[in-house]
């Protein structure tokens, strides 16, 4: 295989490495200067790649090979992005599992990916120690510090790069991402190197992302892709296994004070930095884009964004962990569609991005051999949502089952994603989100889809957040709302009543009656944004319901 053809993700951190040697690639946190400043740990391209040299050494050392998979328990920070580069660089895979999916559903996921080795810090060993079983597999173990800013080499290290990057072809395994379980048991996802050769394309050629930008990546992942766009990586002070604790004023310090132009958050954490700014009369002007994913953006961050964000503006990428871009909408075009007459048949997700299609099917819960077999709908009918393109992964990890369900066939070979979402494209081919697949209502009459109902009731100036439910069986449910609020007795009986006037008036919730008060939602570790509303459904089943009978 020539250089051309090579694949290999890792060779974005070397062509960086002699392109701009002594630009900033990595900024770690490690406490604060006598000013009260941020005082960080700063590598250049070259020392970052000097890291990741060290570590494809120290791994190959331990018996790592090609294609060996290896789950890596680092933290985020140099350790991630350097012993991840360091297993691409070998052609070893890596495999990444959120640390805050809880200890049950993280036992499962080490279980099913098999992993011939391990790359831990000391309490990631420990645990291998305790739970034997689902470990049983890795037969190698590489030990990492627990610290963020721990490094191998001398900041003067060579930049004659002593290992060789293993050659790898577009449709090799590069690595196992898991999803976040958020409506279900977290899969694997098996990506491809040409996959994210894909991704770092399209996200550079849809945000006009230039190389010397400064990116603040709330979920640290997305860092390992900064390397391939040329951008300055500052780690966040957050906790990945707990992203709803930040503390908005470490990130709005951060971004001021390293005038850091991108940045990827949950609307979750965007709100808090909203209101953040907003109280304490602060802007963000060195930001250019702000891309907002996980959920969909509330109306009140996209209105409240233009205040702290004056020379840049906030965007909203759709897709998931199978499929990431798949569409994406600007404030801009938000604000255009907000001043419409018509509200719209749920969230706009903006058009699709380049080299991307979608198509909406008619929704069924079975597997789906062949397109041949789906039934498309035309524009402004709620169906499934399915896509297709470079971006698009092709199976799960040891889960046939799932796999079958989660994908179509094209008669040319194409693999279609079925995201899990409903929507609809309207007639200029916009695409729109109506809610999650397995959290639609369906009653002996009617559909209720999550988004477009519970929009309605978003209008209650008391209501921030409230969840559609189903009680009883599909196909018999009736359906229901909770909010998030701590209200109860008669207070929550006259809040019941003004949210069933609210519903009454509205067709797409007329038949909405009964209403359910929860104090704190149950919500998604990855972006604190998805709620669990089959959770919430189980928790209401023959509970009492507001308002109470007159």
């Amino acid at each position: 295989m020539s250089a051309a053809e090579d694949a290999n993700i890792a060779r974005h951190l070397r062509l960086m490495a002699a392109d701009r040697p002594d630009a900033p690639a990595l900024k770690v946190p490690r406490g604060r200067t006598a000013a009260g400043d941020i005082d960080y740990l700063a590598l250049s391209f070259r020392e970052l790649a000097a890291e990741a040299d060290a570590w494809t050494a120290r791994l190959e050392a331990a018996g790592v090979r090609r294609g060996d998979r290896t789950l890596v328990m680092v933290r985020a920070g140099l350790p991630l992005i350097a012993a991840v580069f360091g297993l691409f660089q070998l052609g070893a895979v890596p495999v990444v599992i959120d640390p805050g999916m809880g200890l049950k559903s993280f036992l499962a996921c080490v279980a099913r990916s098999r992993p011939r080795a391990l790359v831990g810090i000391p309490m990631a060993r420990l645990v291998r120690l305790l739970f034997r079983g689902p470990f049983h597999t890795v037969g190698i173990t590489v030990p990492a510090s627990g610290s963020l800013t721990a490094r191998l080499v001398e900041p003067s290290a060579s930049s004659n790069f002593k290992s060789q990057i293993s050659p790898s072809s577009a449709t090799d395994l590069a690595a196992i991402l898991f999803t976040s379980g958020s409506t279900g048991a977290p899969k694997g996802v098996r990506y491809e190197h040409g996959m994210f050769a894909a991704q770092v394309r399209l996200i550079h050629e849809k945000y006009g992302i230039q190389p010397g930008e400064v990116d603040l990546p709330m979920l640290p992942i997305f860092a390992l892709f900064n390397p391939a766009l040329g951008m300055t990586t500052v780690v966040p002070e957050i906790d990945p296994s707990r992203p709803a604790t930040v503390d908005p004023a470490k990130i709005v310090q951060a971004i001021r004070q390293e005038k850091v132009t991108n940045s990827f958050g949950s609307p979750t954490l965007w709100a808090k930095i909203s209101t953040h700014c907003q109280a304490q009369g602060i802007t963000l002007p060195s930001l250019r884009r702000v891309l907002c994913a996980g959920a969909p953006v509330p109306a009140s961050l996209w209105e409240s964004s233009a205040a702290w964000l004056p020379g840049g503006q906030l965007h909203s990428p759709y897709g998931a962990t199978e499929s990431l871009p798949v569409a994406t909408i600007s404030a801009a075009e938000q604000g255009r569609l907000s001043s419409d007459a018509s509200p719209g048949p749920g969230t706009c997700l903006g058009r699709p991005v380049p080299e991307i299609s979608v198509k909406i099917i008619a929704l069924t819960d079975g597997p789906i051999a062949s397109l041949a077999e789906a039934r498309e709908l035309p524009a402004g009918e709620i169906g499934e949502i399915i896509a297709a393109g470079p971006v698009v992964t092709k199976e799960y990890d040891a889960l046939p089952e799932a796999t079958a369900g989660a994908k179509i066939r094209g008669t040319d070979g194409t693999v279609w994603h079925r995201i899990g979402d409903c929507g609809t494209l309207d007639g200029t081919g916009r695409l729109w989100f109506c809610g999650r697949k397995v959290e639609r209502v369906e009653t002996a009459k009617a559909t209720f889809f999550t988004e477009p109902c519970e929009r309605v009731f978003r209008r209650h100036p008391r209501v921030t957040r409230c969840a559609l439910i189903g009680l009883g069986e599909r196909g018999r449910q009736e359906p229901a709302l909770v909010v998030e609020s701590k209200a109860w007795g008669q207070e929550a009986e006259t809040l019941a009543r003004e949210l069933l006037l609210l519903g009454v008036a509205s067709p797409t919730t007329v038949g909405i009656r009964k209403f359910y008060f929860y104090p704190a939602f149950p919500v998604d570790v990855r972006h604190n944004a998805k709620i669990h509303r089959l959770t919430l459904a189980r928790w209401a089943a023959g509970r009492a319901s507001f308002p109470g009978e007159p």
